[in-house]
């Protein structure tokens, strides 16, 4: 399946060369990202290794919070600051119904969990969105990071596992606390899922409020190791 994958990645580079999403110019290595724009993107350099809050020096692995009491998830990556211009990428991909963001943003996202050593998953697990939610939306933008991700990994997706049985209203802006109250019991597996290790993957991770209960679910399920993948973090 890895070899199928890489194969049609070339045919496709030899027919459609991959052009820089930010400034147009020419792609490299196969990416919609020029080398130049991504120098300046705004990488995660040091981070808390269970929740991705970021950290102003190395050598310290959990964040305060993290060290008083134990999150969900064992591991969290996320590969960039929300910050310009990833975040201009990502809201693009999101709001405006711009694909092509979500593949350049998938794709990074498999570069750094392979860079990072990370063990790898059983299986993907994008955050699902509620029916009303992805009615309006068109598309779970989670899920396409995901298949992104997972064909780059040879990882499989899981599409209709795991639900989002509650309709939560918009979180911008809400305290964590709050965040946390109104996100409980809002997710549920739907389906087993006949693996021991999953990684979440979602787009920007805020207070962590939402992949942490989606954690905790899985857990409840029978899951014994969670991990989080998600293309930025804010805080």
């Amino acid at each position: 399946m890895e070899n199928l994958y890489k194969w049609m990645m070339r045919v496709q580079r030899m027919l459609y060369p991959s052009c820089c999403l930010l400034c147009l110019g020419p792609g490299r290595s196969g990416l919609d990202l020029c080398g130049v724009c991504a120098a300046v993107l705004p990488r995660m350099r040091y981070a808390c290794a269970r929740c991705a809050l970021p950290l102003s020096e190395p050598g310290i692995e959990l964040c305060g919070a993290c060290q008083r009491s134990a999150s969900a998830p064992d591991r969290a990556l996320a590969v960039f600051h929300y910050a310009p211009p990833v975040d201009r990428l990502i809201h693009r991909f999101k709001f405006r119904g711009k694909l092509v963001y979500g593949r350049l943003l998938g794709e990074l996202l498999a570069e750094a969990v392979a860079e990072a050593g990370l063990e790898r998953p059983e299986l993907l697990v994008p955050v699902p969105l509620h029916p009303a939610r992805l009615r309006q939306r068109g598309y779970n933008q989670s899920l396409i990071l995901a298949r992104y991700a997972g064909r780059r990994l040879a990882l499989p997706v899981s599409r209709c596992g795991v639900e989002r049985q509650r309709y939560t209203p918009p979180q911008m802006g809400l305290p964590a606390r709050q965040r946390r109250r109104n996100l409980r019991g809002a997710f549920r597996v739907a389906a087993p899922l006949g693996v021991q290790r999953i990684a979440i993957v979602d787009d920007v991770m805020t207070t962590g409020a939402t992949v942490s209960e989606l954690a905790r679910t899985l857990r409840l399920a029978g899951v014994r190791q969670v991990q989080v993948w998600c293309c930025a973090r804010a805080g």
